[in-house]
């Protein structure tokens, strides 16, 4: 007699093969989500840095009375000032008694430098962006 055959274990080729093609697909769904979650930090960042520029503008103003292209004055580790993530500069290109400009410009390429490849806002509160107009209020 011969013995009884016992069941093989184990996970075949096809099996693994569908695996990998299921992980590929998910990834292939959700990278480009990531790069854009990621884009939308970035944009916040410098929104951020350049709505406090304005903040702390208005503070050496009452205290002056005129603005300042320094930022360390203003807080900031260095003038210009380069975000967190190394994405944008952030300068202040012109000062006077009346009025300054903060601009916040992308370093780095992609497809965000089509996007948002620079913010702005002056001493009025007049906050611009391009290419894109709406870099300021867009949320996605």
């Amino acid at each position: 007699m011969m013995p009884a055959r016992q069941s093989m274990r184990g996970v075949t080729l096809i099996e693994l093969m569908i695996v990998i093609v299921i992980i590929s697909i998910l990834a292939a769904v959700s990278y480009p989500s990531y790069r854009e979650f990621t884009a939308r930090a970035k944009r916040n960042e410098a929104r951020a840095a350049l709505l406090q520029i304005a903040t702390n503008q208005e503070r050496f103003y009452l205290q002056n009375n005129t603005f300042t292209t320094d930022m360390t004055v203003l807080g900031f580790s260095a003038s210009p000032f380069t975000s967190d993530t190394g994405s944008y500069v952030i300068t202040i290109t012109a000062a006077d008694a009346s009025n300054f400009t903060a601009v916040a410009a992308y370093q780095l390429g992609g497809t965000e430098s089509t996007k948002c490849n620079s913010f702005q806002i002056d001493g009025r509160g007049i906050k611009s962006s391009a290419p894109d107009l709406n870099c300021w209020t867009r949320t996605r």
